[in-house]
C-alpha cells in the first residue's frame, strides 16, 4: 500500500506541475513560416503620432512642396502607395475613391486626399497620370484642389512611413514592393487618427472618422448622435456600437416622448375644462 500511495502522489505532483505552467506549452510562439521578404512587411498603428510636416516632396506638377502645405485646415485621407504598382495599390486607391464618392463631403472642402509614393524612382509625371485617373473617377467639380499625389526622395519617404508605422520591402527579383493595404485619416494638425485596413472602406466609418478627426467641425447633428453611439475600434479599423450610450440615448428619448404625451394630455384636459366652464 505505501508503494502504491507513493506512486499516486508522484503522479499527482507531476499533474500539478503541468497544470501550473499550461501557458508555457500553449503559448510557445509558432514558427514564422512566411518568406523572409514578407516578414519585413507590416502596418503598425501609431495612433496620435504626429507626422513630420517639414518633409520635402514633389507634387504632380513637379513643384517642390512641404508636407505641411496639405495640413492646417481640414482632415486628410492618406494613402501610402506607389503609382506603378501592378495590383494592390490600384485596389487601395480604387476602394478609397469609391468610398469617398459615396460621401456628401467634398474633397477640397471638408477634407483633402493625399497619395504619397514610397518608391523613390517614381516621377511627378507618374503622379500626375494617377491623379488624373482618380479625379475623373471621383468626378466632382472643384475637387482638383483637394487631391494631391506626391513623389519624393528616400529620406522623406522613410520619415513618413516610419511615423505611419508602414513597413514595406523591395523585391529585387521582381522589381516590385511587398506591402500591406490601408488608408489613414489624419487630423488637420497632422496627427494620425485612424487606420482603415484592406481595400474596401465602409463609407459610414470613413465619414465618422473624418468628422471625429476634424473635431466635429464638419457634419451635422445626426452625425454627432452617431459618434455618441459608435466608437472607433483600432483593432478592427471600424466603428462599433457602444451599448451603454445607446441605452442612455434611448432612455432620454423615452422620457421626452412620455413627457410630451403627458403635456399634450394636460393641455387637452385643460382646454376641455375651459369649454365646459364657458358653457
Amino acid at each position: 500500500m505505501p508503494a502504491i500511495s507513493n506512486s499516486i502522489l508522484h503522479r499527482l505532483a507531476a499533474l500539478a506541475l503541468a497544470l501550473s505552467f499550461p501557458a508555457a506549452a500553449q503559448e510557445a510562439p509558432a514558427p514564422d513560416t512566411r518568406p523572409p521578404l514578407l516578414r519585413q512587411v507590416a502596418i503598425e498603428q501609431r495612433l496620435n503620432r504626429q507626422v513630420p510636416l517639414d518633409l520635402a516632396f514633389r507634387d504632380h506638377a513637379g513643384r517642390e512642396v512641404r508636407l505641411g502645405e496639405y495640413f492646417g485646415k481640414r482632415p486628410v485621407v492618406l494613402a501610402l502607395v506607389y503609382f506603378q504598382c501592378p495590383m494592390l495599390c490600384t485596389q487601395v486607391l480604387n476602394g478609397m475613391t469609391s468610398s469617398l464618392s459615396v460621401l456628401r463631403f467634398d474633397a477640397g472642402k471638408e477634407f483633402d486626399v493625399l497619395a504619397v509614393s514610397f518608391d523613390p524612382r517614381e516621377t511627378p509625371a507618374m503622379a500626375a497620370a494617377s491623379r488624373k485617373k482618380y479625379l475623373e473617377r471621383y468626378s466632382r467639380p472643384g475637387s482638383e484642389h483637394g487631391w494631391h499625389f506626391l513623389t519624393g526622395q528616400q529620406v522623406s519617404i522613410d520619415a513618413l512611413t516610419e511615423a505611419a508605422g508602414f513597413r514595406y520591402a523591395f523585391d529585387p527579383a521582381t522589381g516590385q514592393f511587398a506591402h500591406g493595404s490601408a488608408i489613414l485619416v489624419l487630423t488637420p494638425e497632422g496627427r494620425i487618427a485612424q487606420y482603415y485596413y484592406g481595400i474596401e472602406y465602409p463609407p459610414k466609418d470613413l465619414r465618422l472618422g473624418l468628422i471625429e478627426a476634424s473635431q466635429n467641425r464638419i457634419g451635422n447633428l445626426v452625425d454627432q448622435v452617431l459618434l455618441y453611439c459608435y466608437h472607433y475600434d483600432p483593432a478592427t479599423g471600424r466603428y462599433g456600437a457602444i451599448t451603454m450610450n445607446i441605452l442612455r440615448l434611448a432612455g432620454v428619448a423615452t422620457v421626452l416622448i412620455l413627457g410630451s404625451f403627458i403635456l399634450l394630455m394636460l393641455r387637452r384636459d385643460f382646454s376641455q375644462g375651459r369649454m365646459k366652464a364657458g358653457s
